[in-house]
């Protein structure tokens, strides 16, 4: 879905360990590496969306995790010229995004980057709160230390 703005409902997924460390997982046959997110369908609500997501990128459940809390608002980001598609209709200049935080509830072992037909990602690890603020892609940077920024106080 795409607002009348030019920018794509998604939402984004922090997943912790009980240790406070976060889900980072490498982008499948490349070298960059990314939070769990994905656009919200039509009808869908972002929660609704953060579950599927959740279940299609790591093949998790809903009683597989904790939902600890969402950001309050959308946080948008914009890509950069050279790679929106200009024959797109409609037009897509970036995302709007809702980020949940949530602690996973089961072992690591239950993680599966292929349950859905187009796995997302194809190695995963456990990284420090705020180190994906400055790994992600360039353009990403802002609205991650912003959700981090915001969903830090969470975790206690």
């Amino acid at each position: 879905m795409i607002d009348e703005e030019g920018f794509r409902a998604n939402v984004g997924i922090i997943l912790c360990n009980c240790d406070g460390k976060v889900f980072w997982g490498k982008r499948l046959g490349q070298e960059s590496w990314q939070f769990p997110q994905g656009g919200i369908d039509r009808g869908e609500t972002p929660t609704e969306a953060m579950f599927r997501e959740l279940y299609e990128e790591l093949g998790l459940l809903r009683n597989q995790v904790e939902v600890i809390g969402q950001t309050r608002g959308w946080l948008r980001y914009r890509i950069p010229h050279y790679m929106i598609r200009r024959r797109a209709k409609p037009l897509c200049i970036g995302q709007k995004q809702r980020w949940f935080l949530l602690r996973m509830l089961c072992a690591d072992q239950e993680v599966n980057l292929q349950a859905c037909e187009k796995p997302e990602f194809d190695h995963w690890e456990w990284v420090d709160y705020w180190r994906p603020a400055n790994q992600v892609v360039f353009f990403k940077r802002r609205v991650y230390r912003r959700a981090l920024d915001e969903l830090a106080p969470l975790l206690g």
